[in-house]
């Protein structure tokens, strides 16, 4: 059997971290289980060995081995993942709100998200969008279509406080 390219020689400081991880606090299964693959690395079992005993994929072993050697303990930790662009920028998701609490079209009483959809393309906001995204993106600024105001609290200047029975 050939020799390992990273092999996971652990020092004594990084073992005594990863145990005390295991038994403190809260942590992420993936992190726990990404510090059990590194302790049984590092006691000599085989990758087979460990992805058979901690249910993971063999090539899971042998990336974490591989991330470990470059990196070590921040093996444990996800990277940032990038996410997709937005469909809507800024200027596109502000035009959207006006149109939104603007009067609805002729013949209508209200917009609808497919109506809004519609009018963003043809004032070539964007080139296509679904009603799910105008809809998503009325509820994370809390727009209602159609409401009588523009969405924001009103704020009572008299406060009314509970009142307590005294005996």
């Amino acid at each position: 059997m050939p020799k390992k390219k990273y092999r996971v020689d652990l020092s004594e400081e990084e073992r005594q971290s990863l145990l005390h991880l295991l038994h403190s606090g809260k942590h992420s299964s993936r992190k726990l289980t990404r510090a059990r693959i590194l302790l049984q690395a590092d006691a000599g079992f085989t990758d087979a060995q460990i992805a058979q005993t901690l249910t993971v994929g063999r090539v899971t072993v042998e990336r974490l081995r591989q991330r470990f050697v470059e990196g070590g303990l921040t093996a444990l930790t996800d990277k940032p993942r990038p996410g997709k662009k937005p469909k809507l920028r800024v200027k596109a998701e502000a035009r959207l709100l006006a149109e939104a609490c603007s009067k609805a079209p002729e013949g209508r009483t209200h917009w609808t998200m497919q109506l809004l959809a519609d009018r963003l393309v043809e004032l070539r906001e964007v080139d296509s969008i679904s009603d799910e995204t105008i809809r998503r993106t009325l509820k994370k600024t809390s727009s209602s279509r159609g409401a009588n105001n523009n969405g924001a609290f009103r704020r009572s200047m008299r406060i009314s406080l509970p009142r307590w029975k005294t005996s």
